[in-house]
């Protein structure tokens, strides 16, 4: 499916076409061509500059935080802690409602709601309650979701992820079984996991909801749903015939994500890092093959396939990358994209 001529960029190669087939005088296609390539306005740079900066310094702020009391934990009294660290919630809890919804107040709640697990750490120290920790971070996760609700600020929302994700960690390392067979399980439940939240966040972005167009969010999202069940899935490309079923899962749920990379490239009408996504997760799967039958069925030339299986490599990425050039020029996407 082909972008319309409108929605494509304005790249050199494109204008100068368009002044081949006639529709572009030579002073307009001089003045195009300088636009295409024009440095950013200095509005866009003290933007860009005034975000970058911003988020870095509460970064900065939150890091400082977490070393003033872990540098000064045995000279403060439990209630100093407590207190210090509540003090600043409400007051970056504040800030956020003050600001509302700007950066500097979702930077402000991202800011409480990381404080907010330095609250229940530090509690938990004091008074050594005993808890475990997966019930820190998916109590932190429960506690911050309403402002997660309320922000519509889609870095909380991967925090929440991030938290959940490291709860079930936690939990399948100290609670369930930890047999072989159950960490591919555990790839599994973490990749499907990320991978509905992944399609929830398409689904809602394809209803033009405001705040859901950045399209880093689903990228990250992507990846953290493909690489568990990558990972767990190459057991049984190696050894076919002693992978757990766990690992069965795993790849069916690899090669699931490879048909919604693609229907979501062609969706969108360029969508390359999905597609560099696939093309990566398919090579890691030959490779692996690859790996397996050189060493296994081959072990008299195994230095021959030393030097075979680079050439194995270098043959993949260049056909990935003649593909993702042919994609591009039917969709009319960028390297951007």
């Amino acid at each position: 499916m082909l972008k319309p001529l409108l929605d494509l960029d304005a790249t050199p190669e494109r204008l100068r076409a368009l002044a081949d087939a006639g529709i572009l005088m030579p002073t307009t296609l001089e003045r195009a061509l300088h636009l295409s390539v024009a440095t950013p306005p200095r509005q866009d740079w003290r933007r860009f500059l005034s975000t970058t900066l911003m988020g870095l310094g509460a970064l900065l702020v939150l890091a400082g935080v977490i070393y003033f009391f872990a540098y000064n934990w045995a000279d403060m009294h439990r209630f100093a802690k407590l207190g210090l660290i509540a003090a600043a919630i409400t007051g970056t809890a504040v800030g956020a409602w003050k600001q509302g919804a700007t950066l500097g107040g979702q930077l402000s709640l991202f800011a409480a709601s990381v404080l907010v697990g330095a609250l229940l750490a530090v509690y938990g120290q004091a008074y050594q309650t005993g808890a475990d920790p997966y019930e820190l971070f998916i109590g932190w996760a429960v506690l911050i979701l309403p402002w997660v609700a309320v922000s519509r600020f889609a870095p909380l929302g991967l925090l929440t992820l991030v938290l959940v994700n490291t709860g079930i960690l936690l939990f399948w390392e100290q609670v369930l079984d930890t047999e072989l067979d159950q960490t591919y399980w555990l790839a599994v439940v973490l990749g499907g996991l990320n991978g509905f939240t992944w399609a929830t966040y398409e689904h809602f972005a394809n209803l033009r909801v405001s705040w859901l167009q950045a399209r880093w969010v689903p990228r990250v999202l992507a990846v953290m749903a493909v690489a568990p069940v990558l990972i767990a899935s190459v057991p049984f490309i190696m050894h076919p015939a002693r992978a757990p079923t766990g690992a069965v899962v795993a790849l069916l749920l690899v090669l699931a994500s490879l048909a919604a990379e693609y229907a979501l490239h062609r969706h969108l009408k360029g969508e390359l890092f999905m597609l560099t996504l696939g093309a990566v997760s398919v090579m890691t799967l030959l490779t692996s093959g690859a790996v397996s039958i050189v060493f296994d069925s081959y072990q008299d030339v195994e230095v021959l396939g030393l030097f075979v299986l680079p050439l194995f490599v270098i043959a993949q990425v260049a056909l990935a990358v003649w593909w993702l050039r042919h994609e591009a020029r039917v969709t009319g996407a960028t390297e951007e994209s």
